[in-house]
This record gives structure tokens, C-alpha cells and sequence, in this order.
């Protein structure tokens, strides 16, 4: 099966910044992608370079087999797109901006989308009066409007309340289900990783990872927080017993070979009380802080 996105040596610079830096990836049908990073670390331009949006110094752009240039997009019809914020014409309702985009072939899908999305109590008033999250939807409304193969959102999930952010969850879900491709850069990464199947992380214009999140995961550690009724001397009789703990304020061990009942062992045999015990594990946050922190000193 061919590729619904390949991404060949693709550079970009703006003036001496480098803005893309040799990004080579593919993206294959019916998975949910992230693309992370740092502010600034090239995730805009490299989604509006996707869609043509801006002239890039070298490399090639290849959607569903077809080159996207500047003035080359036909194969664009079979993708939708968010990126940065929606352009809304504030006289107009959500229901005509939705029309006036809908093809023949997919008018009929409007009241699905605006009833997936629960837009039905505002959709027929003008777009003026709609809040942040009212036309953050409108836009992904758009985006989906014309059931494109390949979807792209930048921060689809920026002003929506909790519901409409579990609304658009399942929507990205169903998409994967029904074999589509979805690109989302988000930095609510909390909600990103319940939706995602694969990561590319950008960091100054270039990839410092691409795998699956299986991978990523498995990455992750396990800490134990103990909380006591004295943690200075819980920490001395801890590390006199062998059990490794981190470098930080609370009493936290490195859940490796199940150290917890050592470390209970321990404390009661120092006449320490257990308060409380608390697991911990790294979540997409603190994955992504460490291949950045990995990826800064591997540049020094």
C-alpha cells in the first residue's frame, strides 16, 4: 500500500533561521499521528508546507502519490485541514460557512458533522457572536466537512470545553476507524496521547523521533512516592537499606524489581510511619521533556 504522505528532504529557511532541516518521514493510512515539539520548532511550517501554503528551499511533498507545490494541489481535495486559527466571516452563520464549502458529493454530511460536533443550538446564528470553542469547532466542522482522506488539525483542542474536547476525541477515533489518516499538533499533550498511534517530535526544524507511542512508552518509568511522617530520616534509612531513590524533595524510589516492600521493611525497622504511597508514571509530558533534554545535549 502506498503512502498518504511523503516528506523527502524537505528544507525551509526564513532569512538564517532554520525553520525545516532535512524532515523525512511517511504517514500510512488509518493511523492518528502527533506531531510535537517546542514552540518554534517548525510544527506550522511544516503542515502549511504540506498543504502548499509556503515555498520550501528544497525537498519534495508527495499526498496520496501526488507532488503539493505552491502553485501544483489538485491532489489536495482529498484533505482537510485546521491550521492556527479558523477563518470565520462573523455576518455569516456557521450553517453558510459550512455550505459554502460543501461539495456536491458531501452536502448531505453537514447535519452529521454539526450533530457529531453538537453544534445544532447556534449553528443557524450568525458566527459573530460565537465563542472561542464555538468556532473552534466550526473550523474542525470544515476540516471534516467533505470527508477527506488525510486530516489536519493545528491545536484543534485550543478553547474547548471538556465535552467538546471528548466530542472531537471520538471524532478522531471514528476517522482512524474508518481507515483515514490524522496529523494533530497539539501541546495539550494529555489529550493528544489518548488518540495517537505514532509521534514525530521536531525540535529546531528537525525530527529527533518518529515510532510508534508503543515505543515511546515503553520508555517510560515507574516511581513509588512515599509520603511519611519524617522524610529526611526516611530517606536516610531507605538508602542505608540499598533502595535507590531519585534526587528530588519526596521520598520517591524507582519502581524497578517491585522495591516497595524493601522500602516498607525498611521504615517500619527505623520506627518511620507510612503516611501514604503513591504510583506514579511517566505520562507523554515527561517522555517528550526527556528526548528534548536528550536531543539538547546531544547538540552541545
Amino acid at each position: 500500500m502506498s503512502s498518504v504522505l511523503t516528506i523527502t528532504n524537505l528544507n525551509k529557511h526564513f532569512g538564517a533561521k532554520v525553520a525545516l532541516k532535512d524532515i523525512n518521514f511517511e504517514l500510512a493510512a488509518g493511523r492518528v499521528i502527533g506531531l510535537v515539539g517546542p514552540n518554534g520548532a517548525g510544527k506550522s511550517t511544516l503542515m502549511k508546507a504540506i498543504l502548499g501554503l509556503v515555498a520550501t528551499d528544497s525537498g519534495q511533498v508527495s499526498v496520496f502519490g501526488q507532488n503539493v507545490t505552491l502553485s501544483q494541489h489538485q491532489t489536495l481535495d482529498r484533505v482537510g485541514a485546521l491550521i492556527e486559527y479558523p477563518a470565520i466571516y462573523p455576518f455569516m452563520t456557521g450553517r453558510q460557512h459550512l455550505e459554502l464549502f460543501a461539495t456536491d458529493d458531501n452536502s448531505a454530511n453537514l447535519d452529521a458533522v454539526v450533530q457529531q460536533l453538537d453544534m445544532g443550538g447556534y449553528i443557524n446564528a450568525p458566527a459573530k457572536g460565537y465563542s472561542l470553542g464555538m468556532k473552534q469547532k466550526l473550523g474542525i466542522a470544515l476540516a471534516v466537512l467533505n470527508n477527506p482522506e488525510l486530516v489536519i488539525l493545528d491545536e484543534p483542542m485550543n478553547g474547548l470545553d471538556p465535552q467538546a474536547t471528548k466530542q472531537v476525541r471520538e471524532m478522531i477515533q471514528m476517522m482512524r476507524d474508518q481507515g483515514k489518516t490524522v496529523l494533530i499538533s497539539s501541546h495539550i499533550l494529555s489529550e493528544l496521547e489518548k488518540v495517537i498511534d505514532d509521534i514525530i517530535v521536531l525540535d529546531h526544524g528537525e525530527i529527533v523521533r518518529n515510532e510508534a507511542m508503543t515505543a515511546m512508552n515503553a520508555e517510560s518509568q515507574d516511581f513509588i512516592i512515599i509520603h511519611t511522617d519524617n522524610d529526611t530520616a526516611a530517606k536516610t534509612a531507605l538508602t542505608a537499606a540499598g533502595i535507590q531513590l531519585v534526587d528530588e524533595p519526596s521520598v520517591k524510589l524507582l519502581n524497578v524489581n517491585q522495591p516497595l516492600p524493601a522500602a516498607i521493611k525498611a521504615l517500619v525497622a527505623a520506627n518511620i510511619e507510612v503516611v501514604d504511597v503513591l504510583h506514579e508514571h511517566n505520562d507523554l509530558e515527561a517522555n517528550l521533556l526527556n528526548v528534548l533534554r536528550t536531543d539538547a545535549v546531544g547538540a552541545k
